[in-house]
């Protein structure tokens, strides 16, 4: 008997099949085993159910959280700016109360669903939404003077990183595919303890204008500065910052030459927030730094207030592998404002500027200053050129 003979022997009988008792339907089966020689759990199969079979049920529980809440959860990932899960979590229930401040309200239903999520869910659920690219840095960095020789190296034990007031500075160079004539840099402060962000747009890199960067990017912060941290370049080793450096009664030290994990702090932020908002191309107009200066006001408001970080506590090595232990994820504003080193001057300045903040404002701001930037980046050399 051929197969296509079964096929159609099976056809004609899955109605009397499907319409008999339990009794008429064992004899019904026993008869097709002789005719076809199928296996009698094969055969209620294909009489029961025909070729297609039943729908397949989906294993495990039934979702818990229903296409609002995930919608929501997207929202809320879209305003924090694309973070991990591991730091937006912990972050869900101060940004409802922000959002709702500013009109933007869920369903009780949803917002307790939000609340619930776990830190796995989101994962999952935002996991097919992420994508990221990447180009390469270049670094201008050139030795110092021999002056850096008075200037101590910075030992972990010297500094105080638990309360606010240490930074870490450091200088990016916007000079695309080329290090050659004069371009934009950024002047990047971060403090250790808090994780606080501040980045100034520099003319060029002469050790006169990153200085006036560095006195009013420490005249901006909303603590006082105590430490200062650099690399050996020759825009931070020089005379004129160490005397102001001493006038202030900052604490200047400087890495070790060719150990960049020594300013580990401010290098993230270099690529997390600088390369991120501005991107790779060469800049070197006026137009183009005052645009950069625009950019960094409404990213640093959007980086301290609403962008949670995570910070190392302590690691283990067991052989090959390293296990890490971070804090739970909190805004610079929120570790300032626990830090119990502010003045309350200092605090009522903070809490009433974080009020008056809407965070999907000013993401959209970043953006439109960031296309305002972007038009304005130079060509590539190659294609100078060609025009």
């Amino acid at each position: 008997m051929t197969r296509a003979s079964k096929r159609e022997y099976i056809e004609a009988l899955r109605e009397r099949y499907r319409l008999a008792r339990k009794r008429e339907k064992g004899r019904l089966l026993s008869e097709a085993m002789v005719v076809t020689g199928y296996h009698r759990k094969a055969l209620i199969w294909m009489l029961g159910y025909g070729d297609e079979g039943p729908a397949p049920r989906r294993r495990g529980r039934r979702p818990r959280y229903g296409a609002e809440a995930v919608v929501g959860l997207v929202e809320l990932w879209e305003t924090a700016d694309r973070i991990c899960a591991r730091r937006l979590h912990p972050f869900v229930p101060e940004l409802l109360v922000v959002l709702g401040r500013h009109g933007r309200r869920f369903s009780p239903q949803v917002e307790g669903e939000l609340r619930a999520m776990s830190v796995s869910t989101m994962e999952r659920r935002l996991r097919a939404l992420r994508g990221r690219g990447h180009k390469r840095a270049y670094t201008v960095t050139r030795p110092g003077s021999l002056l850096k020789k008075s200037i101590p190296i910075r030992t972990f034990a010297e500094w105080e990183e638990g309360r606010p007031g240490f930074l870490e500075v450091d200088l990016v160079a916007h000079c695309g595919e080329s290090v050659e004539g004069l371009h934009l840099t950024t002047l990047t402060g971060v403090d250790i303890a808090s994780g606080w962000t501040a980045c100034a747009g520099v003319w060029g890199k002469s050790y006169h204008e990153v200085g006036s960067a560095i006195h009013h990017l420490l005249e901006g912060m909303p603590f006082t500065v105590q430490g200062l941290d650099t690399d050996n370049g020759g825009e931070f080793i020089n005379e004129q910052l160490v005397s102001y450096c001493r006038r202030r009664r900052i604490t200047f030290t400087r890495s070790r030459p060719y150990k960049k994990n020594d300013s580990a702090h401010v290098e993230q932020k270099n690529g997390y927030v600088v390369r991120r908002y501005v991107g790779y191309d060469r800049y070197e107009s006026r137009e183009a730094l005052m645009a950069l200066r625009r950019l960094y006001e409404a990213v640093g408001l959007y980086t301290n207030y609403f962008q949670p970080v995570m910070q190392l506590r302590h690691k283990s090595r067991q052989g090959a592998k390293v296990h890490k232990v971070y804090d739970r994820a909190q805004t610079p504003y929120q570790r300032l404002m626990a830090s119990g080193q502010l003045t309350r001057a200092q605090q009522e300045r903070l809490a009433l500027a974080y009020h008056g903040l809407d965070p999907r404002r000013l993401l959209a701001s970043i953006h439109l200053r960031q296309q305002e930037l972007w038009r304005l980046a130079a060509l590539p050399r190659h294609q100078r050129r060609l025009r």
